[in-house]
C-alpha cells in the first residue's frame, strides 16, 4: 500500500506538466494474497498493492493532457473495477481489449498462469479516452504473443506500439513503471532512475 503522503504528492515532480498518453499498470489489490503456488506467487508479495479506492484518490487529472489516451493493464477477474477507475480518473472507456498480451514461457510455449474459474495465459489493457484522442497509425496490432519476464512486467513492445498509434512528439508517462524507456517519463515506487 502507498502511503497518503505519497498518494498527495504523487504529481507534484511533474510540475503541472501534462501527458498525452498515460500507460499504467496498477498495483491492484485482491482480497487473497495468495492466489495459488508459493507464498512468493502473490503480487503483495513482490510489491505494494494499492486498493481500488487508493488508486481512484490518485490525482491522475493533474496530468491528463486535454486530449489523452489511458493504456491501462487490468486483472481479468476484477473488468468492473477495472472500469469503474477509468470513470473515475475521468476518461471513457473504448475498449476493454486495446492490448492482448498471449504470454508466452521462455521456450516460446503457451504460458499457464494462475487465474479465477480458468488458468489465465493472457492479459488484456483498456483504451479510454478523454477529451479526444486521434491515433497517428492504424497499423498496430492489438494482439502480440510475447515472453514473460520478472512479475507483471510487461513486454517491451507495447511501449514502441503505444508510440506508433500516438505519434510524434506526444508526451508519454507510465505509472507504476518498473524501467525506464527513451523519451518517457516515469513514476512509482519501483520506478527507476532515468
Amino acid at each position: 500500500m502507498m502511503s497518503d503522503e505519497m498518494n498527495n504528492t504523487i504529481f507534484d515532480e511533474f510540475n503541472g506538466e501534462k501527458f498525452d498518453v498515460l500507460y499504467v499498470d496498477p498495483p491492484w489489490s485482491f482480497s487473497s494474497k495468495k492466489t495459488g503456488g508459493t507464498m512468493k506467487s502473490g503480487s503483495d508479495q513482490i510489491y505494494g498493492s494499492m486498493t481500488l479506492d487508493e488508486l481512484k484518490a490518485l490525482p491522475v487529472d493533474k496530468i491528463a493532457a486535454d486530449n489523452c489516451l489511458l493504456v491501462m493493464w487490468y486483472v481479468g477477474a476484477m473488468p468492473q473495477e477495472a472500469i469503474d477507475l477509468v470513470n473515475a480518473w475521468g476518461f471513457t472507456l473504448k475498449n476493454m481489449n486495446g492490448f492482448m498480451w498471449n504470454k508466452l514461457t521462455k521456450h516460446g510455449k503457451p504460458f499457464f498462469g494462475m487465474g479465477h474459474l480458468t488458468r489465465a495465459g493472457s492479459e488484456s489493457a483498456i483504451f479510454a479516452v478523454k477529451g479526444k484522442f486521434k491515433p497517428d497509425s492504424k497499423g498496430v496490432r492489438a494482439v502480440r504473443e510475447e515472453i514473460v519476464g520478472r512479475h507483471s512486467e510487461k513486454p517491451a513492445v507495447f511501449h514502441d506500439d503505444i508510440e506508433k498509434l500516438a505519434g510524434k512528439d506526444k508526451k508519454l508517462i507510465e505509472l507504476f513503471a518498473r524501467r525506464a524507456y527513451p523519451g518517457w517519463a516515469t513514476w512509482g515506487n519501483q520506478s527507476p532512475d532515468e
